[in-house]
């Protein structure tokens, strides 16, 4: 009975051992044979926790490869561009270029006390809508730059030659008399943020203040001009002149009428837009209190006493263009002190002092 028992016995385990061998070694092989295809195991023949570290370790070596392959694109895209060198596309996280910034020149430079080329072609760039911005200028710093200390050395030239022709203009530096180059455009409607021109005023108290003046300006196209006189005076100052006027215009009328002044501003006439007539601001009726019928209405009509000579650009490239000013304010001197002394002797106190 017991070897019986065991005879039975045996045959049942192999039965089951037998079939679940043969199904290990099949899916071994099946394995084996479909390595790196995408077609899904039998869940009998593998275990369900093997394929999950083979994804994981597939993803991990996929992104080693993208990372591998990324990095070497940028620098490639880097190196292709060749308007940058190496240390400039090196860009911190956020930053980007926006533009490159020009260079002054270094070629076509002039000696102190004159204007060269180079300052035009800046100036005459500012007159393009697209230079004469913000973002352009910023990138065109170290040419403006360049310009500016320009026109500032021909100022501190031309200033030691003022006051020597006048004695009534201070020794200021340039600080004190040369304009900027941003415009005010608080008030306006054109929001051009720079002027297209480099300009300086020389007077008693420097670029400004009551006291008449001598203004140069330099700007391309033919448009450089120096001036003198007072640009719409102050309403004090203005009656003050009217004053002197109806006391006595002799002084100003000789001025004015003076061959050489009329040679370079044209006959006292009113009417038209020469000599000290004719500006903008002019009045079209006589004044307040003043007869429209008065010997001196063309003078007691203005408001503004000033006149302007101008010069090719040819002419201010010259070597000689401080001189040229220089000649120019001999003929403008004599305007200039009138107007000072109207603007700034009451009528009475000059009769006393005739009367002493």
């Amino acid at each position: 009975m017991p070897a019986a028992k065991t005879r039975t016995q045996s045959p049942r385990k192999a039965t089951k051992v037998t079939p679940k061998s043969k199904r290990k070694q099949a899916a071994r092989s099946d394995s084996e044979s479909s390595e790196g295809s995408e077609t899904e195991y039998n869940s009998d023949a593998l275990d369900d926790d093997e394929p999950e570290p083979k994804k994981t370790n597939k993803r991990k070596r996929g992104a080693e490869r993208e990372k591998k392959t990324r990095s070497p694109k940028k620098k490639q895209k880097k190196n292709a561009d060749e308007d940058y060198d190496e240390e400039e596309v090196e860009l911190e996280d956020g930053q980007e270029i926006v533009g490159v910034v020009v260079q002054a020149p270094k070629t076509g430079l002039v000696p102190k006390g004159c204007v060269s080329q180079n300052t035009f072609d800046f100036l005459s760039q500012l007159k393009d809508p697209k230079c004469n911005d913000r973002e352009w200028f910023k990138l065109h710093d170290p040419v403006f730059r360049q310009a500016e200390k320009e026109w500032q050395g021909f100022i501190e030239v031309f200033t030691d030659l003022l006051v020597e022709a006048d004695d009534q203009i201070p020794p200021l530096p340039p600080k004190d008399v040369v304009h900027r180059i941003y415009r005010d455009v608080r008030f306006s409607n054109d929001k051009t943020p720079y002027k297209t021109n480099f300009s300086a005023s020389f007077s008693r108290s420097g670029r400004k203040g009551i006291f008449a003046f001598y203004h140069v300006m330099i700007k391309p196209g033919n448009q450089s001009i120096i001036a003198a006189g007072s640009w719409c005076p102050g309403k004090n100052e203005l009656a003050t002149i009217r004053s002197n006027i109806l006391r006595s215009p002799t002084r100003l009328r000789q001025i004015i009428s003076n061959p050489v002044f009329v040679g370079h501003f044209g006959e006292p006439k009113p009417g038209e837009r020469r000599n000290i007539f004719g500006r903008e601001d002019e009045l079209k009726v006589a004044p307040k209190g003043i007869a429209k019928d008065h010997a001196d209405i063309d003078l007691l009509k203005c408001r503004s006493f000033c006149v302007a000579r101008t010069f090719t650009d040819a002419e201010v490239l010259s070597s000689d263009f401080k001189n040229t000013l220089v000649e120019m304010v001999g003929v403008l001197r004599p305007l200039v002190h009138c107007l000072n002394d109207m603007m700034t002797i009451p009528p009475d106190e000059d009769e006393d002092e005739d009367e002493e």
